[in-house]
């Protein structure tokens, strides 16, 4: 008699990640302008999930301690890292969530949520991991929820309908 492993959801707070393997499911909440990254790899159901605060790291250098997993310029290339360590020869993808202008701004420099996003797009970029559906932008939280056995994201808006990615 072979035991079967029950599925585990695992939470991603605010500035972290984890990497998790199907049957698992990963889920963040609070995607305001925060985006929510998932980098998978179909052939070993291994996926990885960032919920990234800010752009980039580099105004924030000179403090003693940074927190990796809270900017996109150092939390994707992090977790990428970690995740090739369990698999042999990785074909990532990438869906990504979030981006909002919480706060109306019309100045996109003021934007977090649109910085995020061009971040987010152009650190996947220098990866070489394709962003292959992604529901971004708006002014709405989103809450992600990632299916590692089949690669599916769950997007539930505030006040909208469900997406599916």
């Amino acid at each position: 008699m072979t035991l079967q492993q029950q599925p585990t959801e695992f939470r991603i707070g605010i500035a972290d990640y984890k990497v998790s393997q199907a049957p698992n499911s990963l889920i963040t909440v609070g995607l305001g302008s925060c985006i929510g990254t998932l980098i998978y790899d179909e052939r070993s159901k291994i996926g990885g999930l960032s919920h990234i605060m800010l752009p980039d790291s580099r105004p924030f250098e000179k403090r003693a301690a940074v927190n990796a997993a809270k900017f996109a310029n150092l939390a994707l290339p992090q977790m990428v890292a970690e995740m090739k360590q369990k698999i042999s020869f990785p074909h990532f993808k990438a869906k990504i969530v979030g981006g909002a202008n919480m706060f109306n701004f019309d100045n996109n420099s003021q934007n977090v949520g649109a910085r995020n996003i061009a971040a987010v797009e152009e650190t996947l970029k220098q990866l070489r991991i394709p962003v292959i559906a992604k529901h971004v932008g708006g002014s709405s939280g989103q809450t992600m929820v990632v299916d590692l056995t089949t690669f599916q994201v769950m997007v539930r808006i505030v006040h909208q309908e469900t997406v599916y990615l």
